[in-house]
């Protein structure tokens, strides 16, 4: 069978899976579409937190990242797993206690405001929108290659198919569809990762292949051939970094709070019947995102090396007789891969410096890695099933939290509080709806490649919720005027430097080099800096403005005391 049948096989297969779950546990509830009943195990609730983790920045885009940055990129790798460290102990079981269904949820409770509420819903959507535009946009990537339709019509299949199960099933739906999502992305991922370490070191674990000798007999490592590689062509040597320490400490703080402040993340620890099940859904959803983002510096590392060994010097004069791989045609049909001949060879060639004549999408390294190593068919689609599989179930857990700040947050709450549950339940799917169609439009219309888009979620998350949260948990000083503040402080200097310097939603208007950066600091960690202005802001307002009243500061020292030692349950 051709990639593409494989493809077309596994796809609808995986496909046919999350609609029949969604049938299977649609809802008729609102405390089933918003926490799926609040009634599910820990460890499919580590598992399904891990596939809403586990986005296409980390399946798709991650790995590239690393195979063209080296060293630089482990940011994300130690930005993104530390945060679960953070949320599994700071947050998770004390927003459990509390027991309310969104975050925006917790913090208009907390801070006894419609206003800052309405300032918690407005942060949720501008962060889930800006999440989402990654996921969707790594959908069109997958469906164009594999598929072979263009990129549009990708996202739209992906609308189409996260419409039918969020919409249908809710938080519930969505929930047992991720378990399933999880076993395809990390069987997606895991196998060509064997098969390629078996190949270039001859060892079956690919994080000790990718400290291993090549299995070529010259005795060299891996890594070590790998900075050759890349000192001949130009760039900074693999195991080495450019960027400046102040640089990579922001960003991998900015990740870590951004991963405990993203709304979709935290909304998974109120899906468990008790406080000490938040805490142990935390700690599997560890254990099962570590083996991927073990296993991503390996297949970075694969990549890059199979990848310039197969470009440089393959004829592309023709057609019956050109040695160029099977994989640079099949991806260039995408416009994801370019190639332009400037000495008139007819040979490719790819470098740093003015001898490069190749543009190669980052995002392509992990779904292209089977082919560039010529790997089955089946492993290949697999791949491609696997990338579906994680930029779905991300873009499903967004949608939700933006369907229910909208029908629950801003609609019940605020707007409209005298709606049956019927009729709220009815608000939440139409808003799911419509968040489909603009996360679409964000997929259709990117803002950047994949993970440079997801970082900047992490930032806004970053210098908005976290510090709301903690402070609101740990604080019982800090009142309705400092949280607000602070959030609004935080949200516009981070959303405006990140249009400066980056041009996300519009053309640059500065050079994006360090010179001009704050500290030092690039937009992707500026996060850290919104942050800290959010602390300062909210904690000092509140000093200058009454205490909250007295019930809530019992609410807060009610949280933070654990009933029943680890037995409690959400009930007030």
């Amino acid at each position: 069978m051709s990639v593409q049948a494989w493809t077309y096989l596994l796809v609808g297969l995986s496909f046919a899976l999350y609609i029949g779950i969604a049938i299977w546990s649609r809802v008729g509830s609102t405390k089933e579409f918003y926490v799926a009943g609040g009634g599910v195990h820990p460890v499919a609730n580590g598992m399904a937190t891990a596939a809403d983790w586990m986005s296409a920045a980390s399946f798709i885009s991650m790995a590239g990242i690393i195979s063209f940055a080296g060293y630089d990129g482990s940011v994300y790798l130690m930005g993104w797993t530390g945060g679960y460290v953070l949320l599994a102990l700071l947050l998770a079981p004390y927003l459990r206690k509390f027991g309310k269904f969104t975050v925006p949820d917790f913090v208009g409770d907390r801070y006894y405001s419609d206003t800052a509420r309405l300032v918690a819903v407005i942060c949720a959507i501008f962060v889930s929108f800006t999440y989402v535009a990654g996921q969707m946009r790594g959908v069109g990537i997958v469906f164009s290659r594999f598929l072979e339709v263009d990129i549009t019509t990708g996202v739209i299949i992906g609308m189409a198919i996260v419409f039918f199960y969020a919409v249908l099933g809710g938080m519930k739906g969505i929930t047992y569809t991720q378990v399933a999502q999880y076993c395809v992305l990390i069987f997606a991922f895991m196998v060509p990762a064997i098969f390629i370490s078996i190949l270039l070191t001859g060892n079956a674990i690919p994080q000790l292949g990718f400290g291993s000798k090549l299995a070529d007999g010259s005795g060299v490592y891996l890594l070590d051939k790998l900075d050759g590689l890349s000192t001949q062509l130009g760039f900074a040597p693999y195991t080495e970094g450019s960027k400046s320490t102040i640089d990579v400490f922001a960003i991998t703080l900015a990740l870590m709070v951004g991963t405990a402040g993203l709304p979709h993340v935290i909304v998974r620890f109120f899906t468990v019947p008790k406080v000490r099940d938040a805490r142990r859904s935390a700690g599997w959803a560890i254990l099962f995102i570590a083996l991927l983002y073990t296993t991503a510096p390996a297949v970075a590392s694969f990549a890059r090396v199979n990848m310039i060994q197969t470009i440089n010097g393959a004829d592309m004069q023709g057609t019956e007789h050109a040695t160029a791989p099977s994989w640079v045609r099949n991806w260039e049909k995408t416009g994801l891969i370019t190639w332009d001949d400037k000495n008139n060879d007819g040979k490719m060639f790819y470098a740093k410096d003015d001898r490069n004549e190749m543009t190669i999408d980052r995002d392509i390294m992990v779904l292209a890695n089977p082919e560039i190593a010529r790997l089955p068919a089946w492993v290949i689609a697999l791949v491609a099933a696997g990338g579906l599989a994680a930029a779905l179930s991300t873009a499903a857990g967004l949608l939700l939290v933006i369907s229910s700040a909208v029908s629950h947050d801003l609609l019940k709450k605020m707007v409209m509080p005298g709606i049956t549950e019927k009729q709220e339940l009815l608000y939440a799917r139409i808003a799911a709806g419509c968040a489909v169609v603009v996360a679409g439009l964000l997929g259709i219309y990117p803002p950047g490649f994949v993970a440079e888009v997801v970082a900047f979620a992490f930032g806004l998350a970053a210098a908005t919720f976290f510090p709301a949260i903690v402070l609101g948990i740990f604080d019982k000083r800090t009142n309705m005027q400092g949280a607000v503040a602070g959030m609004i402080v935080g949200l516009v200097f981070t959303v405006c430097y990140i249009v400066y310097f980056k041009g996300v939603f519009m053309a640059p208007m500065a050079e994006n080099v360090p010179a001009n950066w704050l500290f030092g600091i690039s937009p992707e960690g500026i996060g850290v800096i919104g942050m800290l202005l959010n602390f300062v802001i909210a904690f000092g307002v509140s000093r200058m403005t009454p205490p909250p009243p007295q019930h809530v500061q019992d609410m807060v020292d009610d949280i933070r005391v654990p009933r029943g030692a680890g037995e409690a349950t959400a009930a007030h």
